[in-house]
């Protein structure tokens, strides 16, 4: 057989899996949804991981530097008293203007509220800021209500949280500890991992959780991104100092850097094991489709398909997730039994005439081919199915 009569036969076999794909459709969708399962489970453990570091690259400046307590991992853990807050605002390469230092000293807590969506209590962050904190951070602004007052019990709530959170609707209370709290605006931070939190005034938050006169972390504009380095050196100079100081980019990326590898790993393993179950599952589905078209593609054996061809367009209907190679062929050939022969889609082999299908004989004219499958006993057209009989040992049938 010739490289192009095999690729015709491939051809002509792969189309008549595509007619018949209707009437494969439950076979073929289980294989689909169970790829495609694992697919959106591997996406969406990816999509969190991605969106959460997305989120961080967009907090992260590399002219704002985080000052934190010396050793201390994140804000929780940290602390730096008054002397150390007045020493540290005077350094070298931290922008003033004429209101004076442009830095913020703030505090962080966590409170419970229920989710929206479930009901059930989860984490947020409360934020205590000092006066300039919003300068600090790109795009804020309030998109709703108004700011909190300045020693007074009230607190703003990020986009973000006020979405995903109840029981802080605006002019709502809320109690968090001992205190009272009143939401009085909703503010946006450009899309910043700011936008999840909860803001109040760092002075009235201090008093409220007795934390003294300290605050947990240092925010401070730098007059450009290269004066980091200048205020890093100035602080390790100071005997009274033992601070931590990195840009505000770094900070979130050593914050996250745990978590997104977390789930890096765990949803790739999830995913792998998935992947292993949904491809035995698409290979059982393909093996027992094609175990239960054995006569059909006998049938097309029979005809004078090549091996090749069919297995082939077996293999590429399965992986396709199409699935009814050999058990559509039949309905399509009684549809229409001479459109395989009257169109050249079956190619000649040069075999001398031989006794074929259920025992007629096999000539080379394609009319009396054609005639002689609609005269089969095992042909039955009214039933719209093929019910051809193998052909008898040693006896190929002549192919056109």
């Amino acid at each position: 057989m010739s490289l192009r009569a095999a690729f015709n036969q491939l051809v002509t076999v792969t189309a008549m899996n595509l007619r018949n794909l209707p009437s494969r459709v439950g076979t073929s969708l289980v294989a689909v949804i169970g790829i495609g399962g694992v697919v959106a489970v591997l996406v969406s453990l990816l999509s969190m991981g991605e969106g959460f570091r997305a989120a961080l690259d967009l907090s992260g400046r590399d002219d704002v530097a985080m000052i934190l307590r010396g050793g201390s991992p994140d804000e929780l853990s940290s602390s730096i008293g008054r002397e150390q807050y007045n020493a540290i605002v005077i350094a070298p390469g931290i922008a003033r203007d004429g209101r004076g230092p442009i830095v913020s000293g703030e505090l962080y807590s966590i409170v419970d509220l229920p989710m929206r969506s479930t009901g059930t209590g989860a984490n947020v962050p409360l934020r205590g800021v000092g006066e300039r904190g919003p300068e600090l951070r790109d795009g804020f602004r309030i998109v709703a209500g108004r700011m909190f007052r300045p020693g007074q019990d009230e607190v703003i709530v990020g986009r973000g949280a006020f979405s995903q959170f109840e029981n802080i609707d605006l002019g709502r209370e809320v109690k968090w500890g001992s205190q009272k709290w009143r939401v009085v605006g909703v503010f946006e931070a450009g899309g910043s991992v700011s936008e999840s939190e909860i803001w109040t005034d760092a002075v009235v938050l201090r008093g409220v959780y007795r934390r003294g006169n300290t605050v947990q972390i240092i925010r401070a504009q730098l007059t450009s991104a290269e004066a980091l380095p200048v205020v890093r050196a100035a602080l390790d100079q100071d005997p009274r100092l033992n601070v931590a100081v990195r840009s505000e980019k770094a900070f979130y990326s050593d914050q996250s850097r745990i978590l997104l590898a977390l789930i890096k790993y765990v949803g790739t393993t999830i995913a792998v094991l998935m992947g292993v179950g949904a491809v035995f599952a698409a290979l059982n589905t393909m093996y027992s489709a094609v175990s239960s078209r054995t006569r059909e593609i006998a049938t097309l054996r029979a005809l004078g398909f090549g091996a090749a061809p069919v297995d082939a367009a077996s293999w590429s209907a399965g992986f396709s997730g199409v699935r009814g190679l050999g058990s559509g062929t039949a309905e399509f050939m009684a549809g229409s039994p001479f459109r395989l022969v009257k169109h050249g889609w079956m190619h000649g082999v040069d075999q001398p005439p031989c006794q074929g299908i259920g025992g007629g004989a096999c000539g080379r004219d394609r009319r009396g081919l054609h005639q002689r499958l609609i005269a089969e006993r095992g042909f039955n057209v009214a039933h719209g199915r093929s019910t051809f009989r193998a052909a008898r040992p040693g006896c190929r049938a002549h192919a056109y």
